[in-house]
């Protein structure tokens, strides 16, 4: 048997979801559905939905027979709770940890533009901090 998770812990499919609603905004279950990679079926996607509203990640309005649902947070404060949450699991709760985790995997990989801005929000800590 499954342990319960947390409201903040979110399956595959809970985050799929998720992705569906930020991309494509308010939706039915139906939509949702459409959305989804390997669609599991209408009843199922509508059993995550509750989950999800329970958790308290959705929200629904009625429109006639259908309900349409959307998430309850903007994605950017999704974002922020879900890398506050994974910085202090994983690297606790050292933005400085993380940062040089996040370098050291991609530094590689970053525009001269991302580096710039990633020198600038540096600067201004280092200035703020004093």
């Amino acid at each position: 048997m499954r342990g319960k998770r947390s409201p903040a812990q979110l399956s595959r499919r809970e985050r799929q979801i998720l992705d569906v609603l930020y991309q494509r905004g308010p939706s039915t279950a139906a939509e949702i559905q459409a959305g989804l990679p390997a669609s599991p079926s209408y009843s199922a996607v509508r059993a995550l939905l509750r989950i999800l509203e329970e958790k308290g990640h959705i929200k629904h309005q009625e429109r006639g027979a259908a309900y349409v649902y959307a998430p309850r947070v903007s994605r950017d404060t999704a974002r922020r709770s879900a890398l506050a949450h994974m910085i202090q699991t994983f690297f606790d709760g050292s933005a400085g940890r993380a940062m040089t985790a996040l370098l050291d995997a991609s530094a590689g990989d970053m525009s001269d533009e991302e580096l710039d801005r990633l020198a600038e929000l540096i600067a201004k800590a280092r200035k703020e901090g004093r």
